[in-house]
């Protein structure tokens, strides 16, 4: 076994991940050596390659996309904010072959939009689009903001359906949505990874304060592009929240609290 503390992420894809930058960013801070890496992992395959990494002696580990849910069914146990959510982002290990599941997205994605994008949250109308584990791990703390309202739109309506009824907010279908209504649009879905932007009409932009992409880097900039021209007056990629979740997520492992806004702007220099 390392005598280093070992860390990791899994996802698919997982090789764009900058979490490892982040997290040895964090470390230096607290004057340590640990390691974290990236895991692929196949799709159904991830209890398995969770098992394995703990097996081999692994201290914690992040969960992005698509697994989320499957890492909230894996766990032994789960956080009030991964109960919420039904989704799980960060693996603590209890000890026995024991896991403990949080969720740290949605404190990341708030954070990031209240304080470094200075934008409220309290009694704006947010919209976002995706209905997948990403969204439903921060649809519970956006709502302790206290916003107007939240509509959740999907590619498949009855996801997002679903999860609207879960939280007790609206769902709309992506191809219905009104014009000029959105304070705030969030876009959860995948989609950038491939190279897609949702298929939302430029009109819905009409009064967009904020469009956030909850994805950063490349991966974001086709709906970032596409906002600003419809209208949105500010944008933003989810650079940010991904520091800020995984500040949450540091401090669950190792008790230490890391300071996130040089580790962003220091992240934005490597993006």
């Amino acid at each position: 076994m390392s005598a280093v503390p070992r860390y990791a992420v899994f996802g698919n894809p997982i090789a764009h991940s900058k979490s490892p930058q982040i997290h040895q960013q964090f470390a230096l801070q607290e004057k340590v050596q640990i390691e974290y890496g990236r895991i692929l992992a196949e799709p159904g395959g991830f209890a398995a390659a969770a098992e394995r990494f703990f097996a081999e002696g692994g201290l914690g580990a992040n969960v992005t996309v698509p697994f989320k849910t499957d890492a909230y069914d894996w766990v032994s146990e789960h956080s009030e904010r991964a109960e919420a959510a039904g989704a799980v982002n960060t693996i603590i290990p209890l000890g026995g072959g024991r896991f403990r599941g949080d969720n740290t997205d949605g404190e990341g994605l708030v954070s990031d939009i209240t304080e470094a994008q200075e934008t409220a949250l309290k009694n704006r109308r947010i919209l976002i689009l995706g209905a997948g584990g990403a969204v439903r791990g921060v649809v519970p703390v956006l709502l302790q903001q206290q916003p107007a309202d939240i509509t959740i739109a999907n590619r498949t309506e009855t996801k997002a359906r679903e999860l609207a009824e879960r939280f007790g907010v609206r769902s709309a279908p992506l191809d219905g949505l009104p014009a000029g209504r959105f304070d705030i649009i969030i876009n959860g879905t995948s989609g950038g990874l491939g190279g897609e932007i949702p298929a939302v009409a430029p009109e819905v932009f009409g009064i967009c304060e904020l469009a956030y992409d909850m994805v950063y880097g490349a991966a974001a900039q086709a709906f970032l592009d596409y906002a600003r021209r419809s209208g949105a007056k500010k944008t933003a990629d989810g650079l940010g929240m991904l520091v800020g979740q995984a500040a949450f997520s540091y401090q669950l492992w190792r008790g230490f609290s890391p300071d996130i806004k040089p580790v962003i702007r220091y992240m934005k220099e490597a993006v």
